[in-house]
């Protein structure tokens, strides 16, 4: 009786290449939130661990020592109208030294005043700027928009310039993933024409419990220097990050893959088999009898060989019983029947 074999029919499947990478999430942005001017702390305007707003007062210091705004802004229009007094009456001396009813030595000491006048509205406004500046700290903000810290300073207390930082804000939407790519992959890219601007990969990710992270991201820095101590190079991706899934210091899976897919026919690597000429597989024919068939091979990819020439799509390709198969000879072929859960 003819040999009992198995096959499968050869179709094309997605042999896109892909590289995974083990990487560690990093905030986008994180700002430490200081005093700037000394006083005590008045008030505190957030909710730890929530989302503020750029821009937004999270700590109020004691105002009543800085607020002298007024009193500087009234220096300076004395100083001013001195400063006219004074221009006026220079101008008045001037001229009278025209027609020598002034001495020169007055005119000199009008001029003298004059410039006096005018340094003294300079250092007023100057100090008037300084005491509204001191007063704008007594207001601290939120430069960036993020998720706050732990406050270190309860109100009441004490702070200024050398104070620990009162907080922090850090931003985690979107997130960044970095990663480290050995100095072979990186020359492989380069001689491809890898380009941030418009990269022709894309970076998916695998977050810890094995599941797959709902959103793509984008490279968009690579390290200009090679690490001495790994011999790699640092790449950093942006995910976009809107329901806080990954937090900084996370560690995460990345799967970096071609953006355009290659699809190619593959055979399972137990249907090949390899003489002194090279591979073949043993086929069905119409006939049901095995027929040898060169072929050239790729690479491997999950147990298959990418199948570079030699098939077409839809021939059978014998994958059980090989050897009991032999070319020319009648088989009593069979589909493989696929195994559960594939």
């Amino acid at each position: 009786p003819a040999p009992a074999v198995t096959y499968i029919e050869v179709n094309t499947r997605d042999v896109t290449p892909q590289f995974e990478y083990p990487g560690r999430a990093e905030a986008l942005e994180t700002v430490q939130l200081r005093a700037r001017v000394l006083g005590f702390l008045q008030e505190r305007t957030f909710r730890e661990g929530a989302d503020v707003k750029a821009g937004e007062t999270l700590f109020m210091i004691e105002r009543a020592p800085y607020e002298v705004v007024d009193q500087r802004s009234a220096e300076v229009a004395a100083a001013e109208a001195t400063l006219v007094n004074a221009a006026a009456d220079f101008k008045r001396k001037a001229a009278l030294v025209q027609r020598n009813a002034v001495s020169q030595a007055s005119l000199d000491q009008s001029r003298a005043a004059l410039e006096s006048a005018r340094a003294d509205v300079l250092r007023l406004k100057a100090s008037l700027r300084a005491a509204q500046l001191d007063l704008d700290y007594t207001t601290i903000k939120s430069p960036i928009g993020g998720t706050t810290g732990v406050a270190r300073y309860s109100v009441g207390n004490l702070v200024g310039p050398s104070s620990d930082p009162l907080a922090t804000v850090t931003t985690i939407d979107p997130i960044h993933v970095n990663i480290q790519v050995s100095e072979k992959q990186l020359i492989d890219a380069r001689r491809r024409g890898i380009d941030l601007d418009n990269p022709t990969v894309a970076p998916a990710l695998l977050l810890s419990d094995g599941s797959a992270y709902p959103f793509e991201g984008a490279f968009d820095f690579l390290a200009p220097t090679v690490d001495r101590g790994t011999d790699t190079v640092t790449a950093r991706a942006t995910f976009p990050n809107p329901e806080k899934l990954l937090l900084p210091g996370q560690f995460v899976t990345v799967i970096v893959r071609q953006k355009d897919p290659e699809r190619a026919l593959t055979v399972p690597q137990a249907s090949v088999q390899q003489d002194a000429k090279g591979y073949f597989v043993l086929l069905v024919g119409t006939d049901d009898t095995a027929e040898l068939r060169r072929i050239s091979v790729g690479r491997q990819i999950s147990g298959d060989w990418v199948v570079l020439d030699g098939l077409a799509g839809g021939e059978r390709v014998i994958v059980d019983g090989i050897q009991k198969a032999a070319p020319g000879a009648k088989v009593n072929a069979s589909p493989r029947t696929p195994a559960k859960g594939s």
